[in-house]
């Protein structure tokens, strides 16, 4: 084979890793969602929000909100409504223990839980949160790049205002 030959096949082969790596058609193609709110599977009482927070970008710009909601039925669930943000090679959803997160070190440092793949970068979804974790210890959710490790935006979360009784 001719050097020229072989440096047409290294630059092929370096172009397909690049894209692998870096997938840049995620840059330009939305992955939309519209997913309702569960319900729970008892009774047909509503969903209790438990905790609020609006995103702000951080590395992206990142728009909408994170609920958690307490279903009927005892399960939680982290409902993204409104929401986009930039696409992205294995983007994930974290609930954090930093009460926000203006850069990518305060993440990694103060400690997180993913609840998984981001399910599209525009639209309402939703992730169920494990019974077994303590929603106490997180005050935050993160949009995470996993691969480069990187803060898409952060939504710090507050408490859901106590219901007003009626008179």
């Amino acid at each position: 084979m001719s050097k020229r030959t072989l440096g047409i096949v290294a630059v092929a082969a370096l172009a397909a890793a690049g894209w692998l790596v870096f997938r840049p058609e995620k840059l330009v193609v939305n992955r939309k969602v519209s997913e309702d709110l569960p319900a729970g599977r008892i009774g047909h009482a509503p969903p209790v929000e438990l905790a609020r927070g609006e995103f702000h970008g951080v590395a992206h710009e990142t728009k909408g909100s994170a609920v958690i909601y307490g279903l009927a039925d005892g399960r939680r669930t982290l409902r993204l409504a409104g929401f986009s943000t930039s696409n992205g090679p294995e983007v994930q959803i974290y609930l954090g223990e930093a009460a926000d997160a203006r850069d990518s070190e305060t993440v990694t440092q103060s400690g997180f839980v993913s609840l998984g793949a981001l399910k599209g970068n525009v639209g309402d979804q939703n992730y169920e949160i494990p019974a077994s974790l303590d929603l106490s210890r997180y005050h935050s959710v993160t949009i995470w790049c996993h691969r480069f490790g990187v803060n898409f935006g952060t939504a710090p979360l507050r408490d859901a205002p106590l219901p007003v009784a009626s008179k």
